[in-house]
């Protein structure tokens, strides 16, 4: 007959964490230091006056960009500044990239101006500029309208 020795300790069923609590401080450790540099954006304080309007330059053709509260865009297309009339407009970016790809194609020093509502969707206004770079545009600014009282000093 065999006698089976008993052991003091007898074998455990749990499960030891300790390697992967170590594991998740390392990696806790990582994002705290990578997080700080995966923010993109430049830092800047504007300043607190209402400035002039910039002189532009009349033989350039001035592409006039509007985005509406629902998000559609339409535009107006000449050689000077005009926020009241519309040449074309786009439902979508795809659209309005594939369009105003083509004015710039034609005329590749044309100033591009944006201008939105002010309740459009933030993400929507800067995602119609991202399309306009990734059509060629190289000259661009934003519109806007100049404070209703007197500007603070």
């Amino acid at each position: 007959m065999l006698v089976k020795t008993q052991r003091k300790h007898g074998p455990k069923a749990e499960m030891n964490v300790v390697p992967y609590i170590d594991v998740m401080l390392v990696l806790l450790v990582i994002f705290m230091v990578t997080a700080p540099m995966l923010v993109q954006g430049v830092k800047i304080e504007l300043p607190k006056v209402a400035a002039e309007a910039l002189p532009t330059e009349n033989e350039r053709q001035i592409l006039t960009l509007s985005v509406k509260a629902d998000g559609s865009f339409y535009w107006n297309l000449g050689s000077e500044l005009n926020v009241e009339d519309r040449t074309d407009t786009a439902v979508d970016l795809a659209e309005m990239r594939q369009k105003v790809e083509a004015i710039i194609a034609e005329r590749g020093d044309t100033q591009v101006y944006v201008r939105a509502d002010e309740a459009a969707d933030y993400g929507r206004v800067v995602a119609g500029i991202a399309e306009l770079q990734r059509g060629g545009v190289v000259n661009l600014g934003l519109i806007t309208e100049a404070p209703a009282g007197p500007p603070t000093p």
